[in-house]
């Protein structure tokens, strides 16, 4: 959908409540003949009737237990309204947990409620010393009056108005949480806040702690009004996510749209960027550092549709790349790359799920269970109706 990153996540379909998606065992023959992966079993991780949920993301806590964390509002259908939005002033960031990864708290905990708005997408990280970040973004819902006022130019879409990032972190394993702390405001973005003032950067995508104990997350700026469009940018983190700074540009076009990225370091050292697009046929696309994130080799398609994407290292050092995919059948898609992330164009794609109901599914999120299993997480509907949080768990030897 040839969009950019807010006007493509707005745009929702709606329908009946469906039934309930009950555990399944299954091995697809594609998968266990390439990489030893066997599908194991899909999973129903949190889903109610009256909320919809979506964007999730999966850590293992140093107390060796999950925590699932995604965004909940309510199911707008349940107050008589034709369907729901990627906006809404009751999202809030909550998690559910498991001690093994396949049965998981009934009841969801509240992780954070934004004071002035509703809340999307909480990107989970969990340091070396287990000290745990969420990022997030929020929008505000203000009357039209006011937005009149404002100072121009700013992002709206469904009645909100965009409000920017933040970062969360819990240093007692997810118990409490201290923030929000801001992102500083980069360059390239032409947005101000409903206050205001320079808007302090954002994104969803996986970050990622390198082995210096730096953390690197790749965020969007809104750099371009006609056409509209977002660009890629570095951040990079000393102090554990407390405070930020700008170092590079990731990727940036006069075109495409570079929005949802994860970043991934290799053992050399280089730093992937995973990036979703739009206005470029929903192309898959990966930028490269070999200098520390001090700059970044030109992007380049990756060859394939993907929206958007997760990079897990595994054990033996591949990495499962995950994906959402948004074409007939709708479903979750992944491959297994090298090392260094190098065979992207030629690493054979598996296929997770094919029985979505629409495009409203995916964001992918992946979590050792052991030496040979890993949980994916994810959302999922079935004909359009409830949104719920889903896993499947792949066997990869």
């Amino acid at each position: 959908m040839k969009r950019s990153l807010f006007v493509a996540r707005l745009v929702l379909l709606c329908g009946a409540v469906s039934g309930l998606v009950s555990p399944t065992f299954a091995t697809t023959d594609s998968l266990s003949k390439a990489s030893g992966i066997t599908k194991v079993q899909d999973l129903v991780i949190y889903t109610s009737p009256q909320f919809y949920c979506a964007f999730p993301s999966v850590i293992r806590k140093n107390d060796g237990t999950f925590l699932v964390a995604f965004r909940r509002a309510p199911d707008r259908r349940i107050f008589g309204e034709k369907g729901n939005n990627h906006v809404d002033p009751n999202s809030y960031l909550v998690g559910v947990s498991s001690k093994d990864g396949l049965h998981w708290s009934s009841e969801p905990e509240l992780i954070y409620a934004y004071p002035f708005g509703g809340s999307q997408d909480p990107c989970l990280l969990k340091l070396k010393d287990g000290t745990i970040i969420c990022t997030s973004y929020t929008w505000g819902f203000i009357k039209p009056e006011a937005r009149e006022q404002m100072k121009k130019p700013i992002s709206e879409n469904s009645g909100a108005t965009f409000m920017g990032g933040y970062v969360i972190r819990s240093t007692d394993g997810a118990k409490t949480w201290k923030g929000p702390y801001y992102p500083p405001h980069i360059s390239p973005e032409l947005n101000f806040t409903p206050m205001g003032e320079p808007m302090p950067a954002y994104n969803r995508g996986a970050l990622y702690e390198g082995k210096s104990g730096r953390v690197y997350w790749v965020v969007a700026a809104n750099d371009s009004k006609s056409p509209a469009k977002t660009s890629n940018h570095l951040l990079v983190s000393d102090d554990k996510g407390v405070t930020w700074k700008y170092t590079a540009v990731v990727a940036e076009d006069p075109k495409v749209t570079f929005n949802e990225t994860s970043i991934y370091e290799t053992p050399k050292g280089d730093l992937v960027a995973f990036m979703r697009t739009a206005n470029y046929e929903d192309q898959a696309c990966i930028a490269r550092s070999t200098d520390g994130g001090k700059t970044f080799k030109p992007w380049q398609s990756m060859g394939f549709k993907g929206h958007p994407l997760q990079a897990h290292r595994l054990p033996d050092n591949r990495v499962l790349l995950v994906y959402g995919y948004r074409h007939k059948p709708y479903g979750i898609k992944a491959r297994i790359l090298n090392a260094e992330c190098t065979d992207f164009a030629t690493a054979p794609e598996f296929t997770l799920r094919d029985d979505g109901g629409s495009t409203d599914l995916g964001y992918p999120w992946t979590v050792q269970l052991d030496k040979n299993r890993v949980l994916v997480v994810y959302y999922f509907n079935h004909d359009m109706g409830t949104r719920y949080i889903a896993g499947t768990v792949l066997e990869i030897k």
